[in-house]
């Protein structure tokens, strides 16, 4: 379960870099957007969902993206998944998708569940933009991942998974982002469900690679990319996919097509004083750490893509 590849990063971290400074900015201004001047995006909220998806959409386009819509029906609304891919070469029938939730859940703004998860998503399809890997990657923002529509059909991501299955796509990885930007180095700012308080620090400051044991490759092949890239600390486990919090995010919808998926998560309630509250605002979020850490997921990705 615990058992991971290299070493988590310990001591103080480097100034950002260029690149870094110029991904945090961006980051920022993702989050401003969504969970800012857009604020509360679910069925809800349909003009706000509706502007999240118009936001998402032009983003990409300005990457350079052929951005393609899977529409589906909740709540008397047309919802939409927004999927863009990097064709594979000599693979491009084997699949890594990336994946991260654009609703918010009833009563906040959602700037860390899960403006953070969709601004990395933004990003690392910008830093891959114009690549070509062996495998082809999918960047895909879901609608429809909260409650009440969480572990049902209407779940943007089960829409998404099920017709994968369906067509027989070769679907080799699936990463979930969700809730990754809000870090503490202070003592006892993590928090963990029993029994992972044994294994893991109780500072708040590292990203956490989550699988069930089906996917415990993806999550060593993932963590060790991220360790051998990326000055930051990070956390890996494998664990039956019913215990609690495994299993909280999309990936759980890959899980249930026979995918291996894993989740990126800064563990969310776990850690986030602000989770599910109306005080889930932009200025609580750490974006240097963000920023890192979408770099580091980039890398992965690329890696887990044949680079």
């Amino acid at each position: 379960m615990t058992g991971m590849p290299g070493h988590s990063w310990s001591g103080p971290v480097p100034p950002l870099f260029a690149e870094e400074r110029l991904i945090q900015d961006r980051l920022r201004t993702h989050v401003d957007a969504l969970a800012g001047r857009i604020g509360e995006r679910n069925v809800w909220h349909p003009e706000a969902l509706a502007a999240a998806a118009g936001y998402i959409r032009a983003t990409l386009e300005g990457a350079g993206y052929a951005v393609r819509a899977q529409s589906f029906e909740s709540e008397g609304l047309t919802l939409k998944n927004l999927e863009v891919e990097l064709p594979g070469d000599t693979a491009s029938q084997k699949i890594i998708v990336v994946g991260a939730h654009y609703d918010s859940v009833a009563g906040t703004p959602g700037a860390n569940d899960n403006a953070s998860g969709v601004a990395a998503l933004l990003e690392i399809a910008r830093l891959l933009a114009g690549n070509r890997y062996a495998r082809s990657v999918r960047l895909v923002a879901f609608a429809n991942e909260e409650p009440p529509f969480f572990y049902t059909d209407a779940m943007g991501s089960t829409v998404y998974a099920t017709r994968s299955r369906r067509r027989g796509e070769q679907i080799e990885a699936m990463l979930a982002l969700e809730t990754i930007g809000w870090y503490s180095d202070q003592p006892a700012s993590q928090r963990y469900p029993f029994p992972f308080s044994l294994f893991y620090p109780d500072s708040g400051n590292f990203i956490g690679f989550v699988g069930n044991l089906s996917s415990r490759a993806l999550v060593r092949r993932a963590l060790g990319l991220f360790r051998a890239s990326t000055a930051f600390p990070s956390e890996g486990v494998a664990a039956p996919g019913g215990m609690v919090g495994v299993h909280w995010s999309d990936h759980w919808s890959f899980w249930e097509a026979g995918y291996r998926a894993i989740m990126i998560t800064d563990t969310a309630l776990f850690r986030y004083p602000h989770y599910h509250a109306p005080t889930d605002t932009p200025d609580r979020l750490d974006y240097p750490s963000l920023a890192r850490v979408t770099r580091g997921l980039a890398e992965v990705v690329a890696g887990l893509a044949g680079k």
